[in-house]
């Protein structure tokens, strides 16, 4: 199954060249240009009859995850963050580390040697170290390296009520969506980009959207879900089954209220369940995509995923199948009228 190779695959921002190969080798025979820039994204063109607008869909191919900073003298290795990761969740993950995909799990002092008034608080990342199972530096120097990417050890596995959990289903969900969209046979040109580097600052998709230069553009996302009893109602960001979400603003965008407009009542005329993302926390590629050159209208289009920036997020497949239903129903409408 395809979102199953692309959320195992290694791909922690500045190292997402598995993740680009899987999606080339899927793309290549459906698109008619395909091109990967100087910094790794991939710009992939699929004619069609209607050329206007220029029509640009992103997805983003990175994933947070770790980087060995330090080994100390017993082969315990220091790390830090690449990306937004919540500290709370580290302490006795498994991990893999480099291409030769070295396990090993992050540690910490026992809570038994721990001192009161740190059991209430989360561990700093100064004190915990990744354990590879050796005894020296010197033997940790023959398998890792400082700088070497390390990535969540985690499995796709299908479970409960149609429910998938899985690491880097943000953004690995937008990845598969927009792979499903370029297998479609389209009257509408568009181009699908997948972008790096968007969990360190929105990196790839400036100098994409500057080389495509569209006039309209829809980011897929997986996004925050938080529909968990222990959340009051009104602040509930997504909710699971709910369908596809769609973005009103967040810390880098207001998204063209027109387009989302637009977007609402193809969903409720084709019946496609949809909702909205009612949180400003977090922004994505079109924080860098509606502000290059003369600007470009845009929208965010998310499939919700509890738990995200984790080694285990849900989501479900439901949702999954009604955003791809709504971005073909895009598509079919901006075939049929002006957009």
């Amino acid at each position: 199954m395809l979102l199953k190779e692309l959320t195992e695959a290694f791909g922690v921002s500045g190292n997402e060249k598995e993740v680009r190969n899987i999606i080339i080798n899927e793309i290549e025979d459906y698109v008619d240009e395909l091109k990967v820039d100087k910094i790794g994204n991939i710009i992939a063109y699929k004619k069609g009859k209607i050329d206007s607008p220029k029509f640009m869909i992103t997805a983003h191919m990175d994933e947070v995850g770790l980087m060995i900073t330090g080994i100390d003298k017993s082969g315990l290795l220091k790390f830090t963050t690449v990306g937004g990761i919540d500290k709370r969740i580290l302490v006795s993950k498994c991990v893999k580390i480099g291409e030769k995909r070295i396990p090993g799990v992050i540690g910490s002092k026992p809570i038994h040697l721990q001192k009161r008034d740190e059991w209430s608080k989360a561990l700093d990342i100064n004190n915990l170290y990744i354990d590879i199972g050796v005894d020296s530096k010197e033997e940790a120097l023959e398998l890792v390296s400082i700088g070497d990417y390390v990535m969540f050890d985690s499995e796709y596995v299908e479970f409960g009520n149609n429910l998938v959990k899985a690491k880097a289903l943000d953004n690995r969900v937008g990845c598969s969506l927009l792979i499903d969209l370029l297998k479609e046979k389209t009257d509408m040109s568009f181009y699908g980009v997948f972008t790096v580097m968007e969990e360190v600052g929105l990196i790839g998709a400036g100098p994409a959207a500057y080389t495509v230069h569209p006039d309209i553009s829809i980011v897929l996302e997986g996004t925050l879900c938080a529909d968990t009893p222990d959340m009051e109602k009104h602040m509930i960001p997504t909710k699971l089954g709910d369908g596809p979400a769609i973005s009103l603003m967040d810390r880098t965008t207001l998204f063209d209220m027109n387009f989302r407009n637009r977007i609402v009542e193809i969903a409720e005329k084709n019946k496609i369940p949809y909702q909205f993302r009612k949180t400003t926390f977090g922004g994505n590629d079109s924080g860098r995509i509606h502000q290059t050159k003369e600007g470009s209208i845009t929208s965010t289009i998310s499939v919700p995923c509890r738990y995200i920036h984790s080694l285990v997020s849900v989501m479900s497949k439901d949702d999954y199948d009604n955003t791809l239903r709504l971005l073909k129903s895009i598509i079919d409408d901006m075939e049929r009228e002006e957009f």
